[in-house]
């Protein structure tokens, strides 16, 4: 295309390109262009997060060390922590409160200890979780990974902790008389249900706290009175024995209950059947099912807006 100049020349004008009229979207279609950090579909994104499974595994260990690195004991405190607040809570509430009625000392004392354990468990993985993506935007701005990996790791990096603590457990449980039995094979599948419990927990809190940090500071007040709920100090039906039946159900139905009473089970002599729910291992499945899918489906629809802002 030519048109002539006011001193007779002829100038030449670039063509029209071929992209004029084209929308942003258009374009990026046109050119194989992709949104930046866009969340993928489901399935895409669980091959994503299963082939990060090597860095979620070396990511928790390395928080795990991390952790009391600074303490003169180090990994001791992994034990002692737990332990001490299981000491605190059995002289107010098994000294001076008599929380333990109806239990022997020797079958309350396990009971107690087993309690602050596993829910220590659940209690960490959730204050994890809140901060899994605030606490971390450096490494979410700077790399593209699934940003699951990081709450589930902290899940994990709770679980390795558990485990080290279980030894503590079993040395407790056979000091008052709880030996070694066939019961002690349903600490697995107990164990493995509430690490997917937590993990779905970890998951929705990782994503309001992304959005709300200050979530960081109300969730230990939640996390204190679902403790006490959740008959960590105290026999639920029990203690309960003279209030109404739907509220002992209630309060037992709670997943912080069930994985408890479940994992008292498998390892007191004395903690019977009589002390647990009914369907108990279907109301912990369910529980395990629900927040796991339920967590991850809730977290991945936000996946595009961590870091954000």
């Amino acid at each position: 295309m030519s048109e002539t100049t006011h001193d007779g020349g002829v100038a030449v004008s670039a063509p029209p390109s071929p992209d004029e009229g084209l929308t942003a979207a258009q374009l990026a279609a046109k050119y194989g262009l992709a949104v930046s950090g866009a969340r993928p579909r489901l399935r895409e994104y669980v091959r994503q997060l299963w082939g990060r499974r090597h860095f979620i595994l070396a990511f928790s260990q390395a928080k795990l060390t991390a952790q009391y690195s600074q303490a003169k004991l180090g990994q001791l405190w992994q034990v002692a922590t737990p332990l001490l607040n299981a000491g605190v809570y059995f002289f107010i509430f098994g000294v001076i409160l008599d929380a333990g009625k109806g239990m022997p000392r020797d079958v309350y004392i396990p009971f107690l200890v087993t309690g602050v354990f596993v829910f220590t468990f659940t209690q960490s993985s959730v204050m994890s979780g809140v901060r899994a993506i605030s606490g971390n935007l450096g490494l979410v701005r700077a790399l593209h990974f699934p940003r699951a990996s990081l709450p589930v790791s902290f899940a994990l990096q709770q679980l390795q902790q558990l485990l080290y603590s279980m030894v503590v457990l079993f040395l407790v449980a056979i000091a008052f008389g709880s030996y070694p039995s066939a019961s002690w094979a349903l600490i697995v599948p107990t164990l493995l249900l509430q690490f997917c419990f937590n993990t779905g927990l970890a998951l929705i809190f990782a994503r309001a706290g992304a959005k709300t940090p200050d979530l960081a500071q109300l969730m230990p007040f939640v996390m204190r009175t679902w403790m006490y709920a959740s008959g960590v100090m105290f026999s639920i039906p029990v203690f309960l024995a003279d209030r109404p039946q739907w509220l002992s159900t209630l309060l037992q139905w709670n997943p912080a209950a069930v994985y408890m009473d479940l994992m008292r089970f498998a390892l007191i002599d004395e903690y019977g059947a009589r002390y647990l729910p009914d369907h108990v291992w279907a109301i912990a499945c369910g529980w395990a099912v629900l927040f796991a899918v339920g967590g991850f489906v809730y977290f991945w629809k936000a996946e595009e807006r961590y870091g954000r802002g």
